[in-house]
């Protein structure tokens, strides 16, 4: 491959990998003076997004290590023996090859601070600011504990443009440096922070210059597989009283609502055959292992880890730079991926297509549903924040996943119509009603499936309960009396979900009509709420910038970062 022609794959990658996803567990809220923050074990706070900088500064004439917090807007001083740092699950990104060979570790997904993606998710933003000083300082890693390898090292797009090599800094790696000097002159030296598995990590570092040296440990709780609040600060030796007990509540315990709740994988919204007509269904799984759901069992659950912010060319969705819950085209660990299918019926039992509305939303705000095209251009297929309903219709049989983004954390109610004319000219139709969970404001395990009826309870405690439901469906096509995945012989799907997996392009959802509403008007049919939209209904297109549209179909990891997965060596 010649020079030129991989200047220009890098080019074309790194057009496409601005945006991402990801996304993540709530703000801290951070303010001056420390009412409001998030509250770790022995007292610490936890910084969870936003600008903060490691800074040696001269007090009193003794080197002191200290974090500048700017996460509320305003500077708030901390100690780094009170702070816990939270690596929140949407910094899981793909390790480029160059900052893996600089640090020593793996060219897998790692947890990174200030990567590639650091500008579209919410997330801290460590730096080092050397200008308090009076000099040069040396920074070390002169302590480490951590159930995997650390690193601090730089490697950005502009770097790759010009096939500069990634600097690294520190690292845990046997054949990494420990240590680095900070200028004098820099204010804000912000390298890409790795962290190579989930865990709880204590970084000790030490700061020397001017003829005094200050130790201090951060903690840092990489992912989700613990809580924040949950870790001691610093060296983990802080000790805390024993939390008092709550007094034993005298009434009944509250009944969980009986729902299926689905946080991860892959689901599709189905057209099924049901006995000369047709019904809508929720397929759990794929492959040769899922399992089907009357909607009016299933509680959707959206994790935290898919809140992003909105980015130029997505508009429609909110202001640049605020949050908004994405579910992105290409399947993340950790999310639920909802498709689309028409692919339990034949080609030859359907005349024509067969069409999906969404007819109505209740919740705290917009959801929308739409597709990118691979020359900067967005087709939304549904948005019920300029009215509904609004309609699309895929070919039979057709599988297809797209984009799904909510406005608001809280309780959503989608009610989709699917109609079509059978091969002998009848038309059927079904209308059910979908409940989503979006963020952690609710514990899905207390939402009311279906239509609901808020307000739901909080889960029952007793002994023996359960909140699965057991899965239903028409009894032609769906199992009865177990629980378990039923296996099956792979199916068209098979092939679908292998290509989404893989990036390519299945067939297109061809938009129908219009939604009715005016921009600002109710998205709920009857009596719900929805955030207002600027976006024209379905079939409209959003030209977006080159560097922002590509990489939301490809939020999290394994698909990100093709193009410079490997350097060319030829």
């Amino acid at each position: 491959m010649t020079p030129a022609l991989a200047r220009d794959r890098r080019a074309l990658a790194g057009a496409a990998l601005t945006v991402a996803a990801a996304v993540l567990l709530g703000a801290a809220g951070l303010v001056a003076g420390g009412s409001g923050d998030a509250r770790a074990a022995g007292g610490a706070v936890v910084l969870d997004e936003g600008e903060l900088d490691l800074a040696p500064r001269l007090v009193d004439g003794v080197l002191q290590l200290q974090i500048d917090d700017r996460s509320s807007g305003a500077t708030v001083v901390r100690e780094p023996s009170a702070v816990v740092l939270h690596a929140v699950p949407s910094t899981l990104q793909y390790t480029v090859d160059p900052l893996a060979t600089a640090l020593g570790t793996t060219t897998l997904d790692s947890w990174q601070l200030n990567g590639w993606e650091a500008e579209n998710i919410f997330a801290p933003e460590p730096g080092w600011n050397g200008s308090q000083a009076g000099g040069d300082t040396e920074v070390a890693l002169s302590g480490f504990e951590g159930p995997g390898d650390f690193g601090m090292a730089s490697y950005t797009p502009e770097m790759d443009d010009v096939n500069a090599p990634a600097v690294s800094y520190l690292g845990t790696a046997s054949s990494i440096k420990r240590s680095f000097t900070l200028p004098s002159d820099e204010e804000r030296l912000l390298p890409t922070w790795q962290f190579t598995v989930e865990g709880v990590y204590r970084l000790t570092f030490t700061v020397r210059g001017g003829g005094s040296a200050d130790t201090e440990t951060l903690a840092v709780v990489v992912g989700d597989d613990v809580e924040p609040e949950d870790v001691l600060p610093g060296d983990g030796s802080t000790t805390t009283a024993t939390p008092s007990t709550p007094p034993p509540s005298t009434g009944p315990p509250p009944t969980a609502p009986s729902s299926h709740v689905i946080d991860n994988g892959h689901l599709d919204l189905a057209a099924r055959p049901a006995g000369g007509s047709l019904r809508f269904q929720v397929k759990e799984g794929s492959t040769q292992s899922y399992e089907w759901y009357e909607p009016d069992v299933v509680v959707l659950h959206v994790k935290p880890q898919a809140r992003r912010k909105i980015t130029e060319g997505y508009e429609f969705l909110g202001a640049v730079g605020d949050a908004v819950w994405w579910l992105p085209i290409q399947q993340v660990d950790g999310l639920v991926w909802p498709g689309f299918s028409t692919d339990q019926f034949k080609s030859s039992e359907i005349n024509g297509r067969v069409a999906f509305s969404l007819d109505a939303v209740r919740g705290p705000g917009s959801v929308s549903v739409f597709t990118e095209g691979s020359v900067g251009s967005v087709t939304t297929h549904a948005h019920s924040g300029d009215g509904l309903p609004d309609s699309f219709d895929l070919a039979v049989p057709t599988h297809r996943h797209t984009v799904w983004a909510f406005a608001e954390e809280g309780v959503y109610r989608t009610t989709f119509t699917v109609n079509a004319t059978l091969a002998d000219g009848t038309e059927v139709s079904d209308t059910q009603t979908l409940a989503w969970v979006v963020g952690d404001d609710v514990d899905p395990s207390t939402v009311v499936p279906g239509e609901g009826d808020e307000p739901t309870a909080t889960p029952t405690t007793t002994p023996g309960t359960t909140s699965t439901a057991t899965p239903s469906g028409t009894a032609d096509a769906t199992p009865t009396g177990s629980t378990a995945p039923s296996s099956s012989t792979p199916d068209a799907a098979d092939a679908a979900d292998a290509a989404d997996a893989a990036g390519r392009t299945e067939p297109e959802i061809t938009p129908v009509s219009t939604s009715s509403g005016a921009p600002g008007s109710s998205s709920s049919g009857s009596g719900g709420t929805a955030a207002a939209g600027g976006l024209a209904s379905t079939g409209a297109h959003v030209a977006v910038v080159a560097g922002t549209s590509a990489v939301a179909l490809i939020v999290g990891g394994g698909a990100l970062y093709l193009v410079r997965r490997r350097r060319a060596t030829s």
